[in-house]
């Protein structure tokens, strides 16, 4: 059985390698963690068989872990009104955890970070279930699992059936499940990361999907030596990265359609088409980019250092620079604060 993980740069073609790897003839269920990236690879499916195949399933991970862990094992025994999607109460962690009272709300919701873990006592059971229904398990963007959710999908691996995770450990910008100090320092160590999937006996590629092709070589280049990322190009042309030192050329660029402008944060403060930078994973349909640097980030880009960026903030500035197909416009945000509605 083919039972790997494959980390790739950000550009290289996950999607498509995965979506390479489908038939009419096999089963299987393939899950992404973000929705952007879900609509993404249902178009890409339907791109390439022209609909959606019965033998194929698309899913988000929180339906996943819902539809395929949690109600066939608990939903008639647990009988929870939903799920709660605020932080449990701290206290809660001094709670058994096999007592139900650690999983649930006194209304009965269901705590969102902590489903993955109550189900990990069924983990033999979701195993022997994914094992009978599909040929095949595809995991898209597993960089993001984090807390519960990891140990969970570790332990529910098939045995007996191929296999395909992909992500990029740097496009490390969400974590689904969260709960007190449960691998909280697993992203800051790459070995570490890949040494925690050797352990389940996946076998870890760095090699099949180490070269962008969206990113120009000049992006890559930049990306690699001030981001501290390293990232190759297949293409061989050269684009340009601008910074933008007067307000003239940051209205311009700011009422330009065609440009996408990526914020740190707080993109829908601003009448734009505009996004923030983790949440432009996923999207590859960008030209040409702004890039607003937000305080903190402009010191460090003027001091040369952003590669001293704390990691969550680093990371996502790889992931907007590596939307761009063209050139990068870095715009400080003294220039576009007049347009941030208040």
């Amino acid at each position: 059985m083919d039972r790997r993980l494959i980390l790739a740069v950000a550009g290289s073609g996950k999607t498509t390698y995965l979506i390479n790897h489908l038939n009419l003839e096999r089963n299987c269920l393939i899950v992404t963690y973000t929705e952007n990236n879900l609509i993404h690879i249902r178009k890409c499916v339907i791109r390439k068989f022209g609909y959606v195949p019965e033998n194929i399933t698309l899913l988000s991970y929180f339906q996943f872990l819902l539809r395929v862990c949690y109600r066939p094992f608990y939903k008639e025994k647990v009988r929870a009104r939903g799920v709660s999607w605020n932080m449990p109460d701290p206290k809660t962690q001094k709670l058994n955890r096999n007592q139900l009272t650690f999983y649930i709300t006194k209304n009965k919701y269901l705590h969102y970070n902590r489903i993955a873990k109550l189900c990990q006592f069924k983990a033999e059971y979701i195993r022997e279930r994914i094992e009978k229904y599909y040929d095949c398990f595809m995991f898209d963007e597993v960089q993001d699992l984090g807390g519960h959710d990891f140990d969970l999908i570790r332990m529910i691996v098939p045995q007996n059936k191929d296999c395909l995770f992909v992500g990029d450990f740097f496009q490390h910008t969400f974590e689904t499940s969260l709960d007190g100090n449960l691998h909280k320092g697993l992203y800051k160590d790459l070995n570490k990361y890949i040494k925690e999937w050797e352990i389940t006996g996946i076998a870890v590629d760095t090699q099949t999907l180490s070269n962008s092709h969206r990113c120009s070589p000049t992006i890559c280049q930049y990306v690699t030596e001030n981001i501290g990322i390293n990232i190759a190009s297949y293409r061989v042309d050269t684009t340009n990265i601008y910074y933008i030192d007067n307000q003239a050329d940051a209205d311009a660029l700011f009422s330009d359609r065609t440009k996408a402008k990526l914020f740190l944060q707080e993109s829908n403060k601003y009448n734009c088409y505009g996004i923030n930078w983790g949440a432009s994973k996923g999207l590859d349909d960008f030209q040409d980019i702004c890039i607003v640097l937000n305080a903190s980030t402009l010191k460090v880009y003027l001091k040369g250092s952003l590669c001293d960026l704390v990691p969550s903030t680093r990371n996502k500035l790889y992931v907007a620079c590596t939307r761009s197909k063209g050139n990068i416009y870095f715009i400080p945000h003294t220039f576009t604060d007049k347009y941030k509605q208040r």
